[in-house]
């Protein structure tokens, strides 16, 4: 049995900043997750034609933005005009995509704490976890760490050789065989499994090995008490507004 590695952070995790209250992946999202006492979010990173890195989830532009095509087609210059929040909503209007580098001056002034998904478009996954590992090493100097996560292990191990020391996890949307042997090679320091893959049996084996466990997306209470009562260590959830930050889940 490994011991497990500090963790400096808190159980509860607003998913694409708070991305139901309001736009995804924009510094909008993030303040709505803060104003109801979520001290971490969780967000996706990736790389336009020019690797600049910013938030956005999808591939391509139109469920979220203004804009038209592939994601990774398109420089800084002109992601950076598109408008990112009418699609939520009138009073979003003009709300833009935040660069990573917009991210951390958030987070430096507010204190708030990151689960960086790396999200490569296609064909990008290497590229795209040296670069944000490289912009999170240097954003983050002096503030705890961001947790680097993704699905894509290429990307996770091009992360690894440019910024070891940033703290890893592995995605999982399900258990296959390997899975802790997978995480435990990238050298990660926790799995995100889709909550409805992961039992006591699975969290255990993880802590036995010196990982920890957070889950996605947690969106009820009685799937949030039954993930507690098995020993997962946070929890990701869109509903920001659901759950009692201060009471026992």
């Amino acid at each position: 049995m490994h011991s497990l590695p500090p963790w400096p952070y808190p159980f509860w995790i607003a998913h694409r900043g708070a991305g139901k209250l309001a736009p995804e992946n924009t510094l909008a999202a993030f303040r709505a997750g803060q104003a109801r006492g979520f001290r971490m979010a969780e967000c996706d990173v990736t790389l336009s034609a020019d690797e600049q890195a910013f938030l956005l989830h999808d591939a391509t532009l139109e469920r979220t933005t203004d804009g038209h095509g592939p994601t990774a087609a398109l420089p800084w210059s002109a992601l950076s005009g598109l408008d990112a929040g009418a699609w939520h909503g009138p009073g979003f209007r003009g709300e833009r995509l935040p660069q990573l580098s917009a991210l951390a001056d958030h987070a430096r002034a507010s204190g708030l704490l990151l689960n960086l998904e790396i999200k490569p478009s296609p064909g990008r996954a290497v590229r795209t976890g040296e670069v944000v590992a490289r912009e999170a090493a240097r954003l983050w100097v002096g503030l705890t760490p961001p947790l680097l996560s993704s699905f894509e292990t290429e990307a996770l191990q091009a992360a690894r050789e440019t910024a070891p020391a940033l703290p890893r996890a592995l995605l999982l949307k399900r258990l296959e065989p390997g899975w802790l042997d997978t995480a435990l090679g990238l050298g990660c320091v926790a799995v995100v499994g889709h909550h409805g893959a992961l039992d006591a049996a699975a969290i255990a084996g993880a802590h036995d090995a010196g990982l920890r466990v957070l889950s996605y997306t947690v969106n009820t209470t009685p799937e949030a008490h039954r993930l507690r009562a098995a020993g997962i260590d946070g929890l990701i959830t869109d509903a920001i507004d659901h759950f009692d930050l201060g009471a026992p889940v």
